[in-house]
C-alpha cells in the first residue's frame, strides 16, 4: 500500500480539559499518513486518481480549528475519519500533538491508526 502524507501541519484550536485551555486557541501539531493504491495515478499522471493532499489538509485544518475537542484522542479519531472519507484511502495514521503542554517536554500527544474495515 502506498502512502500520502501531511507532515507537521500546525493549526490553532481549542483543545484540552482545563478551563484555561478552553479560553483561547493553542498550537496543535498534526501529522497524517493516508494509505492508498497510487499505481493508477502514477500510470495516468491524472490527479483524479490521487489522494488530494491539499484538499485533505484543508479539511483537517478546518476541523481542528473549529471542533473544540476536550481530548487529543477525540480529535485524532475525528481526523482519521476525515482521511478515510477521501476517495481511495484505505487506512490512516494520525498523530495529534500539543507542543509545550507539559513542562520540560517538547510535545505530548497521541497517534491513532484506523482503517476502512473498522
Amino acid at each position: 500500500m502506498d502512502k500520502t502524507f501531511i507532515k507537521d501541519l500546525l493549526v490553532r484550536g481549542i483543545i484540552g480539559i482545563r478551563d484555561w485551555e478552553r479560553e483561547k486557541p493553542q498550537d496543535i501539531l498534526i501529522n497524517v499518513t493516508a494509505f492508498s493504491d497510487t499505481s493508477r495515478a502514477a500510470e495516468t499522471d491524472d490527479i483524479a486518481y490521487c489522494v488530494d493532499y491539499s484538499v485533505l489538509a484543508k479539511k483537517i485544518q478546518t476541523h481542528a480549528e473549529t471542533s473544540a475537542r476536550l481530548t487529543v484522542e477525540a480529535l485524532a479519531n475525528d481526523l482519521a475519519k476525515i482521511c478515510l472519507e477521501q476517495k481511495g484511502v484505505k487506512k490512516a495514521i494520525v498523530r495529534v500533538e500539543k507542543p509545550g503542554a507539559v513542562r520540560f517536554a517538547k510535545s505530548v500527544g497521541v497517534e491513532v491508526e484506523r482503517s476502512c474495515d473498522e
